[in-house]
């Protein structure tokens, strides 16, 4: 309705009822009434004319809107009215939305957005299973069998990625290059926004290689360029010509920037060669469910069918988001919990100084309620004023955490999934709101129902003396400020968990030194044929060689699976071999894969992998094992102790026989009443050379994927004898000159080298630091979010106390008066303050008990329940509490009880 028609109507009624009165006033003096009796007597006949305006607007329908319009202008003048009130509470509720928006955006982003492709929910993840429900990648021949046998699946694609060298565009750089078969793009629905995708023809062995590039590769690398056909890119070593650029944003698998078909390499034979992800779309109509039994009877079936041959039980599917993010889903959501709690303790606070402000005005309620105004009117009321603090917080919150995501996002660790997706959207803002709302909701009902609770003549009577007794009683207070301090104690306990988990991660010893190495990772290209394999060594041992000759370099080595950083290439099974076994027939085929024949011809392939495949079938000779290529310098520039025989040295050449390392935990495990030294080991699966090792020295245990994760058995062999392991090379350089100038050199020395191969530099303690960025961010979060709620606890403590001083003035006068000493009224203060402290404290523990249980598996080395930790804990919030208890304490003992008592 506009103004304009409100006011014409106003008008209106206000003549109508101008002119009843005048009509029933003119028919009584007709009947011989006085004018001042007929206007008097029409009056009383028509009643309440305010009351008759009021259900004649409600007829109009928009008096509701002129209530609620007229109660947040009275709103805004109460909290005008109290500024300092105003003011902590907004600053207050903006600090819990916008840690709590911020939180959101993060789990919104990684945990429940949907993938940016369509239907994304018929996507998923597809995996084998062993007989202990383990899952493993695909192999060729399996992954070949499920696509044919499947009908729930309109497709199926597999995938895998590695960091790569790609050189051809505006420079060199280390780019994630992923290899997909045939449907990847189908099944993911993503189509490129120039140019094409891979043609049939170019999706078989020996095909002129091609690849597609991300949008942000095409930007800057290529500059944009919209006629493709002059771009090529080296991709190892081979030239691939750029046939499609993607949409923004699409960078599956693992920000990938390079695409290539994936049916250039040759299928492997082996049904326990498990190299490959594989990614489907469920067909329209099948649910999850169907397709997990349809997979899961394939895999028994083909179990059944090929016996010790595979090693599959069964087949796992999950939806590819889930698959993504299913790593991180129990931190988010502990963390998105504890943002809750800190929400709830500043949601505390207002709502103390909202019952606080509502005392003071009893009088007025009792005015308001006296000249009719209904509960249901005053409860309005203060939902309104409640709502504009909220929104008001709500909007500064939300403003905050668009700077708060900025430096979460800074903060959280590299392999948090879907990193990019996190940001301030519509979900979001939405959220934002509704949580405003919320607030807004419960503390203007519980606000209200409290003040409006009393009886209007006892709020008449005593007006605004503050009675002890009020609507803001002490017991009430004491009970809010109980639960702010239990919530904040499970906050407590969470943080100091984490941290005495990070504490005890960092009294580890991983087995190796940190201090003056710098690290250098290359990318380079494949090396298993034999030509290959010697250039790599070739480029290796220069490499070695110039770098040992730099100014302050001390020692060099080099390794395909940098402790902490690229880590361990792979675990995989070894078998402990007699060189007896080994017959004339095997060892010649054996000489045949050194030189490369073995993958070309398909039947020796498969009489060699039926021989070794008999063996590591058999569980007293084989065993599980990590697997690393590096050469002698490794050891001595990280420090890792040789405990038993010999390095690797100049005999190791690259046609004498080949030699091994082994960690002592798996001279433990396989020899533990024997010398090690001289035992044979086979381990070709891991990098496709069938020659015996021969063991020659043990070297201590080093934890490689993580501090957290024990020393795993693991098997080093010589980077001169097997350098085709090093797609990945990480060269460690220990220095005592200025670090700068040994990276500009050793840059310089690649440049020389291999211009194609980009490097990237950090130091070893950088790489050290990096493997505890997760842990350091879960307890920077709950720790901070930890502090602001004992700050608020103790804001609440304060403010409550104060305010219960300032109503017990007189009491406290009288008590002086009668001979109480400042002891006697501080230990009266103090002690009730102290019982409310424990109450909390019990509760806060109770609640750790069964909260703390949740974050287990974000704990190392402690329990959920530590003693240790919830006692301190406890001693900490106890003593923070009694110092925010003893200043109002104080301050009544210096009541005056002249000036108490003025005005009995």
């Amino acid at each position: 309705m506009s103004l304009w028609k409100k006011n014409k109507r106003e008008q209106e009624l206000e003549e109508e009822i101008k002119g009843h009165l005048q009509m029933a006033a003119q028919d009584r003096m007709d009947r011989g009434e006085s004018p001042g009796q007929a206007e008097s007597a029409a009056h009383r006949e028509l009643g309440n004319a305010g009351l008759i305006k009021e259900v004649t607007r409600e007829m109009w329908g928009w008096a509701w809107l002129e209530r609620l319009l007229q109660d947040l202008r009275y709103g805004v003048r109460m909290l005008r009215k109290n500024p300092g009130t105003t003011f902590v509470s907004v600053l207050t509720l903006a600090l819990g939305i916008s840690a709590s928006t911020t939180i959101f955006s993060v789990v919104y982003g990684v945990l429940l957005r949907p993938l940016p492709y369509p239907k994304p929910d018929q996507i998923v993840r597809v995996s084998e299973t062993d007989r202990k429900g383990h899952q493993m990648q695909f192999c060729d021949p399996n992954f070949s069998d499920f696509r044919e046998q499947s009908h729930s699946l309109q497709g199926l694609a597999e995938f895998n990625f590695v960091m790569d060298s790609v050189s051809g565009g505006s420079e060199p750089k280390r780019v994630i290059v992923a290899s997909v078969s045939r449907d990847f793009f189908s099944v993911l629905g993503v189509q490129p926004i120039l140019g094409r995708t891979f043609a049939p023809e170019e999706q078989n062995v020996g095909a002129s290689p091609v690849a597609l590039v991300s949008y942000d590769y095409w930007k800057q690398s290529l500059n944009g360029v919209n006629d493709l056909s002059r771009s090529k890119l080296r991709l190892g070593s081979q030239s691939a010509s750029v046939v499609g650029v993607l949409p923004p944003g699409f960078r599956f698998p693992n920000d990938t920037d390079i695409w290539s078909p994936r049916e250039l390499f040759a299928s492997l034979p082996s049904r326990s060669a498990h190299n490959w992800k594989v990614v489907g779309r469920l067909r329209d109509g099948i649910s999850l469910e169907q397709a997990r039994t349809e997979l899961s009877s394939i895999g028994r079936r083909l179990k059944q069918q090929y016996g010790d041959e595979i090693n599959m039980e069964g087949a796992a599917v999950s939806p590819l988001r889930d698959a993504m993010t299913g790593q991180v889903r129990s931190e988010l959501l502990i963390l998105l919990g504890a943002v809750g709690f800190l929400l709830l303790v500043g949601c505390a606070n207002v709502m103390n100084l909202l019952l606080a402000q509502a005392s003071a005005r009893e009088g007025e309620l009792g005015i308001r309620t006296a000249l009719g105004a209904s509960r249901g009117r005053l409860v309005r009321q203060f939902l309104a004023e409640a709502l504009l603090l909220s929104l008001t917080g709500g909007g500064l919150g939300v403003l905050s955490a668009y700077w708060g995501i900025r430096g979460l996002v800074a903060m959280a660790p590299r392999n948090l999934p879907r990193l990019q997706d996190v940001s301030i959207n519509l979900p979001v803002l939405l959220f934002a709101l509704a949580l405003s709302v919320l607030v807004a909701t419960a503390l203007g009902i519980f606000t209200a129902l409290r003040a409006t609770s009393g009886d209007a003549r006892t709020a008449l009577a005593e007006g605004n003396k503050g009675q002890a007794g009020g609507l803001h009683s002490p017991r009430l207070g004491r009970m809010i400020i109980a639960t702010q301090l239990a919530i904040t104690l499970v906050l407590l306990v969470g943080a100091g968990l984490l941290g005495r988990s990070l504490l005890r991660v960092l009294s580890i010893d991983p087995g190796f030194r940190t201090e003056q190495v710098v690290t250098m990772d290359l990318a380079l290209p494949p090396a298993f044929q034999a030509e290959q394999k010697i250039r790599r060594a070739e480029f290796i041992a220069e490499l070695l060689t110039r770098l040992r000759v730099l100014p302050g370099v001390q020692d060099v080595g080099g390794t395909n699976a940098l402790p902490l950083g690229t880590g361990i290439s792979a675990n995989g099974i070894y078998v402990v071999m007699n060189p007896q076994q080994i017959t004339p027939r095997v060892q010649d085929l054996i000489h045949q894969s050194a030189r490369g024949n073995v993958q070309r011809d398909e039947a020796l392939a498969k009489e060699l992998t039926s021989f070794f495949g008999q063996l590591f079938r058999d569980p007293t000779h084989t065993g599980d094992a990590d697997y690393a290529t590096v050469d002698e310098g490794y050891f001595r520039t990280l420090g890792i102790p040789l405990q038993r025989g010999r390095l690797f040295d100049d005999r190791d050449a690259a046609d004498a026989p080949h030699v091994a390392l082994i960690s002592e935990s798996l001279a433990r495990q396989k020899w533990p009443n024997q010398d090690p030294l001289g035992q044979s080991l086979e381990f070709g699966n891991m990098d496709g050379d069938m020659r015996l090792l021969t063991v020659v020295g043990v070297v201590g245990d080093v934890r490689e994927s993580s501090l957290e994760t024990p020393a795993r058995p693991t098997i080093y062999v010589n980077l001169r004898q097997r350098p085709q392991a090093t797609r990945t090379l990480s060269m460690v350089l220990r220095t005592s000159a200025d670090t700068t100038a040994v990276l500009s050199a050793a840059q310089k020395i690649v440049r020389e080298l291999d211009p194609d191969v980009a490097p990237k530099f950090n130091t070893f303690s950088q790489v050290f630091s990096a493997s505890l960025n997760t842990r350091r961010f879960n307890l920077t979060l709950v720790g901070a979010f930890a502090l602001t709620a004992l700050l608020l606890a103790m804001a609440g403590i304060y403010g409550v106390l104060a305010y219960s001083v300032a109503r017990r003035t007189r009491e406290i006068g009288v008590r002086i008066a009668l001979g109480a000493s400042v002891g006697n009224v501080l230990k009266l203060i103090l002690g009730q303050s102290m019982l409310t402290v424990i109450a909390g404290v019990v509760i806060g523990i109770a609640g750790s008990f069964l909260l703390t249980r949740t974050m287990q598996s974000l704990l190392f080395g402690v329990s959920a329940t530590d003693p240790v930790t919830l006692i301190a804990v406890a001693l900490l919030l106890t003593t923070v509490a009694l110092l925010a208890s003893y200043v109002p304490a104080r301050s009544a003992t210096r009541v005056d009880p002249i000036v108490a008592l003025r005005y009995e």
